[in-house]
């Protein structure tokens, strides 16, 4: 059933002419195919269903955001929150125009600046290699998957084009809410967010967040229920930045996009969804991964709002 499902919406996106826009302000990014489109379903029982390009490569970008706060959360708990808020922005993903009225301090881990403060809050003394070590090996973890890296040509384009980023950890280091040094906090987050990954592994990785924080094919405890059932909440408000009021009406379901064209989607208690195509929308989001995980949703009934 379920395959049939992903096969009818794959052919269903192969049909479609309006793709979206690459993000062309990450050049790297710019050179990416845009009539490309996978989706990835993996249950709690270890099964993985597939369609179309679900096993290329592609950077997952602020996707990772989810997998540091995670990190966050186990090494810091809730002291975490006296660096960064959880309340939506209703600003695009770069704006710094929240930081300047609530005095540099971000509204939540999923925009740029929160999730610059997130890395910031985790480093605790190290060195970018020491944390990137971490990060790199929680995912590998988490997705079952030791192959998983990061693809440093989007990195250092990234590091090429920081200006607005920078301007961001500027401004919060001149209010206090930063610690280490600014280019390596930039250096840290630029290589999480290029890591690359299939829709198969995305949703392999995301499969904690399905069942109260525990991956059940794997058996590891991720996170506590509570920590868990925070990401999703968070995920729900925030994970689509100014379009996140949009996709929750539509596709009803805690989400994280990315600028690389991924969405990793949680249906608790039934499945860790992860949809690919190239082209965004114009707040940021996959043009196709959004209208395919809402034609999904309503064949599955997977929404949190369904009975």
């Amino acid at each position: 059933m379920m395959q049939h499902i992903l096969d009818d919406i794959a052919a269903e996106m192969a049909l479609e002419t309006e793709r979206g826009k690459v993000a062309d302000y990450i050049p790297q990014l710019a050179h990416v195919d845009p009539n490309q489109f996978g989706i990835a379903v993996a249950t709690p029982d270890g099964k993985v269903y597939s369609a179309g390009d679900a096993d290329t490569l592609f950077s997952i970008q602020s996707i990772s955001k989810v997998f540091t706060l995670t990190l966050a959360l186990n090494r810091l708990g809730s002291t975490l929150w006296n660096h960064v808020g959880r309340e939506p922005s209703g600003d695009p993903f770069n704006s710094i125009t929240i930081l300047e009225y609530e005095s540099g301090k971000p509204r939540n881990p999923f925009i740029n600046a929160g999730a610059i403060a997130v890395v910031d809050a985790i480093m605790s003394g190290r060195e970018p290699t020491e944390i990137l070590d971490e990060i790199l090996q929680f995912v590998q973890v988490i997705a079952d998957d030791d192959s998983i890296g990061f693809d440093y040509r989007v990195a250092m384009s990234e590091i090429d084009h920081e200006d607005r980023n920078a301007a961001l950890a500027h401004f919060m280091k001149s209010f206090g809410h930063l610690k280490h040094d600014v280019d390596k906090i930039l250096n840290t987050y630029f290589h999480h967010c290029s890591i690359a990954m299939s829709c198969e592994q995305l949703a392999r990785a995301g499969l904690f967040l399905v069942s109260n924080g525990v991956n059940q094919p794997t058996g590891v405890k991720v996170i506590n229920s509570q920590q868990s059932r925070r990401i999703n909440s968070l995920m729900m408000m925030c994970g689509h930045y100014d379009g996140s009021g949009e996709f929750a009406y539509r596709v009803g379901l805690p989400g994280k996009s990315g600028v690389g064209g991924g969405i990793l989607t949680i249906a608790p208690g039934k499945g860790s969804i992860a949809v690919w195509s190239p082209g965004l929308n114009p707040v940021g989001n996959s043009k196709l991964g959004s209208k395919a995980l809402e034609r999904l949703v309503k064949q599955t009934g997977w929404s949190v709002f369904s009975k």
